[in-house]
C-alpha cells in the first residue's frame, strides 16, 4: 500500500518530466536519442524490431497475469469474494483481468481497498526486482554451461555490413580487443565503439625507415570536408596516413594499411613513439570526418581492418557474452534468456508506473478514491467536495498521460 502511493505520486513527476524532455525534442531542428527518456511509446515495427515482438508480447502477457493476481491474492486476504480471472486480446496486445465481488469491495475500510488497489502495481514492481536479479545473476546461474569475460562472440554479421567479407568478422569469432580497447563482453565492445566514435582517430608508431621504404609518391588533395585524401579513391588495401617530423608538421604518405598497423603500438603523438633510441613517428589515418580506421582482434582470425562509422559496426554485428563449455549448447540460448529478461525488467516496470497514474479506467482512478477517503475525510467532510477534488486530480492525470502518448507517438512515427 505504501509503495503503491509513493508510485501514484511518483508516475505524475514521471510522466511531466517525460512531457517535458519531448516537447523541448520536438523544438529542436535536429531529434536527438530517446534513449535518455524513462518512458517511450513502443510501436512495433518501427522502434520495436519485427523479431522482438515475441519477446514483447509475452513480457506483457506475463506482467500482466502477474499484476492480475496480485489484486486476485490481495482481494482474498482482505475477505472480498474472488469471483473470476481471465484473459483478453485488446486489439494485438494481451492482458488480463480479476472479477472481485462489487458489495463486499464496497463494505470494506478505504485502507483495506487501497491494499487490494495497490497490489497489482507492487507485484509488478517484484517481478521486475526478481527479473532484474536473475539477468544479473546470470552469469552465475549459467556458469556450469557458458563462461564469460573472456571476449564478445560473434553471433551473426548482416550481409549488409561493412564487416561482412573474406578479412572481416565471422560467427564464432571471439572478440578481445578494438583499437586499444579491450574487449571482455558485450557492453565493453558498445563502450569502445562509442569512446573510438567520439575521441579522435588513433595513430601507429612506426620506424621512419619502415616509413619511407613503405610511402610512394602520391598526389595530395583536400576533400568537401576540408580532410586530406592522398591516395587513390580505387585501393582497397592503402590508407592516406598523416604525420610530423621536427621540420613540418603537416605531411602525408599513402600506405600499405595492414603492413603499417599490424603489431605496431598504437600512439597519439611522436612522444608516445620514442623508444629504444629507434627513430620513430607516430602517423594518424587522414579519414573523411566521422571516419574511423579500427582494428579488431577477433580469435582465431587475423585481425580485421574496419574502415567506416563506428556506429555502422555496432548495429550490423550481433555478439553475446556467453561462451559455451560444450559444442552441442546453442550460442543463442543466453541471448535469448537475457533479451527476455530485459523486456519483462521493462514492461513490468512500464505497467507499474502507468496502472499507478490517477488516471480513468486505470487502478490509479481507484488507488486516488480509497486514498482521498482515508486521509481527507475528517478535512473535508463533504462527500461531494472529496469527490469533486479526486475528479480533477484525476482529469489532470489523465490529460497529462495522454499528452504522453499522443507526443510520443508523433516523435516516433512522423519524425
Amino acid at each position: 500500500m505504501v509503495f503503491g502511493i509513493i508510485a501514484m505520486f511518483s508516475s505524475i513527476l514521471l510522466l511531466g518530466n517525460t512531457l517535458i524532455q519531448t516537447l523541448s525534442q520536438m523544438l529542436t531542428e535536429v531529434p536527438s536519442a530517446q534513449n535518455d527518456r524513462m518512458l517511450q511509446v513502443v510501436v512495433p515495427g518501427v522502434n520495436l524490431p519485427v523479431s522482438q515482438l515475441t519477446y514483447f508480447f509475452t513480457a506483457i502477457l506475463i506482467s500482466g497475469v502477474i499484476h492480475e493476481i496480485g489484486h486476485g491474492v490481495a482481494a482474498i486476504r482482505e475477505q472480498v469474494r474472488f469471483n473470476g480471472f481471465g484473459i483478453f486480446i485488446f486489439i494485438v496486445y494481451p492482458g488480463a483481468f480479476v472479477d472481485l465481488f462489487t458489495t463486499h469491495l464496497q463494505l470494506i475500510s478505504p485502507v483495506q481497498q487501497l491494499r487490494i488497489f495497490c497490489a497489482g502495481v507492487w507485484h509488478n514492481f517484484v517481478l521486475g526486482v526478481l527479473s532484474l536479479v536473475a539477468l544479473f545473476l546470470l552469469p552465475v546461474i549459467l556458469f556450469p554451461f557458458y563462461y564469460t569475460g573472456v571476449g564478445a562472440l560473434v553471433l551473426d554479421v548482416t550481409e549488409d555490413s561493412p564487416a561482412n567479407g573474406p578479412r572481416g568478422l565471422f560467427v564464432g569469432d571471439l572478440v578481445t580487443q578494438l583499437q586499444d580497447c579491450s574487449v571482455h563482453k558485450v557492453e565493453d565492445w558498445n563502450s569502445c565503439l562509442g569512446i573510438i566514435s567520439q575521441e579522435p582517430q588513433i595513430g601507429y608508431c612506426i620506424s621512419s625507415a619502415t616509413l619511407q621504404q613503405l610511402s610512394f609518391p602520391a598526389r595530395v588533395y583536400k576533400r568537401l570536408d576540408g580532410t586530406v585524401e592522398c591516395c587513390s579513391n580505387n585501393s582497397l588495401t592503402d590508407v592516406c596516413f598523416s604525420y610530423s617530423n621536427n621540420v613540418d608538421t603537416h605531411l602525408y604518405a599513402c600506405l600499405p594499411a595492414r603492413k603499417t598497423i599490424e603489431a605496431n603500438q598504437v600512439c597519439r603523438s611522436n612522444a608516445d613513439c620514442q623508444k629504444d633510441f629507434i627513430s620513430s613517428l607516430c602517423v594518424i589515418p587522414s579519414l573523411e570526418n566521422q571516419t574511423r580506421l579500427i582494428r579488431v582482434k577477433h580469435s582465431p582470425q587475423i585481425d580485421m581492418l574496419f574502415v567506416g562509422h563506428p556506429l555502422h559496426l555496432q548495429y550490423t554485428v550481433s555478439l553475446s557474452s556467453f561462451i559455451p563449455r560444450f559444442n552441442f549448447l546453442s550460442v543463442d540460448l543466453p541471448v535469448v534468456i537475457e533479451t527476455f529478461f530485459k523486456y519483462l525488467i521493462s514492461l513490468s516496470g512500464a505497467l507499474a508506473v502507468i496502472n499507478a497514474v490517477p488516471c480513468f479506467a486505470l487502478d490509479g482512478q481507484w488507488m486516488l478514491n480509497s486514498f482521498l477517503e482515508a486521509t481527507l475525510s475528517s478535512l473535508i467532510i463533504d462527500k461531494q467536495n472529496r469527490d469533486l477534488l479526486g475528479f480533477l486530480i484525476l482529469l489532470a492525470g489523465s490529460t497529462l498521460l495522454a499528452a504522453n502518448v499522443a507526443l510520443g507517438l508523433w516523435m516516433v512515427t512522423a519524425r
